[in-house]
């Protein structure tokens, strides 16, 4: 999945003769705190809501000093790239340019966050079982085959690493909702499963957190 498949232009980018007041009034219709501001089809910048609220709301925005480096990603950039971003300068979205350099629009924090949490078979029943490994030990073949020798396949998985550290977590969906005989099989072969979760105790939880978060951003 590419960053044009998740682009939109529903949430209007400001021009360099908007104020400040009309920046917040438009994130706050958008429910985000960053904007793009766009001259004809050029991106210049991306202003923060504290960009704004720092300066006199009455000026124009293209007067503002940008707290952000001019963040964005190409419109080919896989959503990964567009994850790190958002992660790495805090952003409620991130602007998208074509090939040519210009403007196409943009990708919100609440649609990257609905992709993933598709892609990740959030909705699939099923049960979660966190394997701890040295990083040298994984091998998502090996935790397949044991899995797949009790008649269960994964779903989805990801890794939760620390650069200080030569552990990893290992986080896999399990499309059966029984998974006892899947942690002895992972016991047998010397895995230590640090934690697990069956459906009905881990989906409803996990499903009130995201809604919650929803209804956080649309606040």
């Amino acid at each position: 999945m590419i960053a044009a498949n998740l682009v939109t232009q529903s949430v209007v980018p400001l021009r360099t003769s908007d104020t400040g007041q009309e920046a917040l009034s438009i994130m706050s219709d958008f429910y985000v705190r960053h904007l793009p501001i766009v001259n004809n089809e050029q991106l210049l910048g991306l202003v923060s809501e504290d960009d704004i609220l720092n300066q006199d709301i009455e000026e124009a925005v293209g007067s503002f000093q940008l707290s952000n480096n001019h963040p964005y990603i190409n419109e080919q950039d896989h959503l990964y790239e567009a994850l790190r971003m958002m992660y790495e300068h805090q952003l409620t979205v991130i602007p998208v340019v074509d090939n040519e350099g210009n403007y196409i629009g943009l990708i919100t924090q609440e649609d990257l966050l609905r992709y993933f949490a598709n892609i990740g078979s959030f909705n699939e029943p099923g049960s979660i079982i966190v394997l701890e490994m040295s990083k040298r030990d994984y091998t998502l073949v090996e935790i397949a085959r044991i899995v797949e020798s009790e008649n269960a396949a994964i779903l989805s998985s990801f890794i939760t690493s620390s650069l200080d550290s030569t552990h990893i977590d290992v986080t896999i969906k399990i499309n059966r909702q029984e998974i006892q005989r899947i942690k002895a099989a992972f016991e047998r072969f010397d895995y230590t499963i640090k934690a697990s979760f069956q459906e009905v105790e881990y989906y409803d939880s996990l499903k009130e957190r995201y809604d919650s978060f929803l209804s956080y951003l649309n606040v």
